[in-house]
């Protein structure tokens, strides 16, 4: 297994190596090279997890890579059931949205560049998958960071993304810097990083001190995973082009901290603490972000606010010990939110760039594969009960909550779930099934996609139908055969499943979402300027996302700023600047008062040359 567990990292890398050393050659068919990267990627996978699902596991060195002393870090690669399924769904998900970039990026001077970065993201994340010890894992944790500021301000001439590329990564590594204290803790308390030895020997850990790391651990996934309070760059991110916002936002980056958490689920249990604010915090996030996404304009934004609050779910469900189900979300979401951002995309390379909302309407006629496609993916992301992928996975964190009688949990998610509903059916009338909204330009010019962009939609919207049907369906005992799978990672818990009470709420839940949608954007024609106007204070809280990023200005910004400012200017120059100038003049000084003893004559320096021998005779008879 050794040979095709590093092909899989070693094939993007090759892809990103080639075009950025030949981009100039390479040119507009960049894409004939990162594409079947990608997709031999995606082959090796497959035979990864083939193996892995036949019970063959693997961990081993690649080369000793960092020796001082005592401390010795392999890079290590650990294959088991989680990494198989995440490798499979970020290679194959990658894949289309590298197949759909072929399409939605043609004639873009930075094309080579693009698919550059675009495999070099790919190539960090199977690294962080495969990683084998919490040394490696923190390097390409890094890595997928730098590449999405990379990525996310890939259209630097325009200030927007360039600062949402810099917002990103300065809000990552505050994040980063809570994960690498914790990491250098694992090693000082345990003397190892290797997961396998930490895992077997957290038991040694004190409790506070297993809490302690963990939750450092947790500060660096709040912030690769966009969790309160640290989710301010992720809705900013969206400055980058939509193929980018899909790879980020469905199955790769975001999803690191949801991984690692389950990954650490050890640690995380040792403590016990650490796992009851990964719970609370996910769901604090998951109905924060669901009632932010209610009254977004763009359709970018939307999405990416429903992003954090599923990535909420996903927090919540391995904070209540439903490990399979969390990373069972991670996958279904993969799936519905790569289709819901790569059909955005679609609409908005028809409407020539366009992404408010305000100005769309009527498309389902003139976009059919997009209409439809985004609508089968709204329908998983709202969970519309026994139709899609999203409605097992989301039931299966449900009826964790349920069966640990987490009430007050549950209820909260079940308020974000039909929140959810209300924004994914807002979000699909404006933009399909309500009047023409554009100008008269813009609706002539109005048109599908071609093959290489819906293709990857189609495929997306087959795998949000059938995914939960396959492999989330409950036993009589409970557990899915997602669970069964990954039972040699995580324990099965079984009888948790709240059957037709569970089934009756969600029906109800999303029952109201969708009437309080069709009531509000379907029922009467639909103006412009009444959608999203803050016309009471609640709107305008909404709309302004609770104020966090004016709250973090004021509070955090403007303070660190105004003290720049004053460094800058009393201490550097005035203190540190000053004390060099001063000693530079006083030399100066001292030279210039010397200087006029060098007069040039030579009975002076006769005179001061017998001067000084009298004073030398003097001293010597003296004594």
């Amino acid at each position: 297994m050794s040979t095709s567990v590093w092909l899989i990292p070693a094939f993007p890398l090759a892809g990103a190596l080639l075009n950025m050393v030949f981009g100039r050659f390479t040119g507009h068919r960049a894409h004939w090279i990162a594409v079947p990267a990608v997709g031999a990627s995606f082959v090796t996978a497959c035979t990864v997890f083939a193996r892995v699902a036949r019970g063959e596991t693997f961990t081993g060195p690649l080369f000793s890579w960092i020796v001082a002393g005592d401390f010795e870090a392999p890079a290590t690669v650990h294959v088991d059931a989680l990494s198989a399924v995440m490798l499979l769904a970020v290679t194959g998900v990658g894949f289309l949205i590298h197949l759909y970039s072929a399409g939605y990026m043609h004639g873009d001077p930075g094309f080579a560049r693009y698919f550059a970065y675009l495999n070099l993201f790919l190539f960090s994340m199977t690294m962080l998958v495969l990683a084998g010890n919490f040394l490696v894992l923190y390097v390409f944790w890094e890595a997928v960071g730098l590449c999405s500021y990379l990525l996310i301000g890939f259209w630097y001439t325009r200030k927007s993304a360039s600062d949402a590329g810099k917002k990103a990564f300065i809000v990552n590594r505050v994040g980063d810097f809570g994960f690498g204290l914790g990491v250098m803790w694992l090693w000082t308390a345990l003397g190892t990083l290797e997961y396998r030895e930490v895992f077997a020997s957290v038991g040694n850990l004190a409790p506070p001190t297993a809490t302690a790391i963990a939750l450092l651990l947790f500060m660096g996934a709040c912030g690769k995973s966009a969790q309160l309070p640290l989710h301010t760059w992720l809705p900013d991110a969206m400055e980058g082009p939509t193929p980018v916002s899909a790879l980020i936002h469905a199955a790769t980056m975001v999803t690191a901290g949801v991984y690692m958490v389950a990954r650490s689920h050890a640690l995380f249990e040792r403590s016990g603490t650490a796992l009851e604010v990964v719970a609370w915090v996910g769901v604090a996030t998951a109905v924060f972000a669901a009632t932010v996404g209610l009254i977004q304009p763009d359709i970018k934004r939307v999405l990416a606010y429903s992003t954090v609050s599923q990535l909420g779910y996903m927090f919540a469900a391995v904070g209540l010990g439903a490990y399979a189900a969390g990373i069972f979300h991670l996958v279904t979401h993969a799936f519905f939110k790569a289709l819901l951002f790569l059909g955005a995309g679609s609409v908005i390379h028809g409407m020539q760039g366009e992404q408010d909302l305000r100005k769309m309407g009527g498309l389902a006629p003139r976009m059919m594969t997009t209409t439809i496609t985004m609508t089968i993916g709204g329908i998983g992301l709202a969970g519309v009960p026994w139709i899609t992928a999203g409605f097992f996975s989301k039931e299966e964190i449900l009826s964790a909550a349920l069966g640990g009688r987490r009430y007050v949990i549950l209820a909260l998610l079940l308020l974000g779930a039909a929140l959810t509903t209300f924004y994914t059916f807002r979000l699909l009338f404006l933009a399909f099934f309500t009047d023409p909204r554009m100008s008269r330009e813009v609706a002539r010019h109005v048109h599908e996609s071609p093959a290489v962009m819906t293709v990857p939609l189609v495929a997306l919207a087959v795998l949000t139908l059938v995914t939960g049907w396959v492999v989330g369906i409950p036993s009589d005992k409970g557990t899915t055969v997602f669970a069964r799978f990954l039972a040699p990672v995580f324990p099965v818990h079984e009888g948790h499943h709240g059957g037709a009470l569970l089934l009756v709420l969600s029906f109800l839940v999303v029952g109201i979402g969708i009437a309080a949608a069709v009531s509000l954007y379907k029922l009467g024609p639909v103006r412009a300027d009444a959608v999203s106007q803050p016309r009471t204070p609640l709107h305008a809280l909404l709309l302004n996302a609770w104020y966090f990023d004016k709250l973090y200005d004021r509070v955090i910004v403007r303070p660190l700023y105004a003290l720049s400012v004053f460094s800058a200017q009393a201490i550097d120059l005035g203190v540190i600047d000053g004390i060099v100038n001063g000693l530079g003049r006083a030399v100066v000084a001292w030279a210039g008062a010397f200087r006029h003893l060098q007069t040039g004559y030579i009975v002076n320096y006769a005179l001061t040359m017998l001067a000084g021998a009298v004073v030398i005779v003097g001293f010597l008879l003296a004594r």
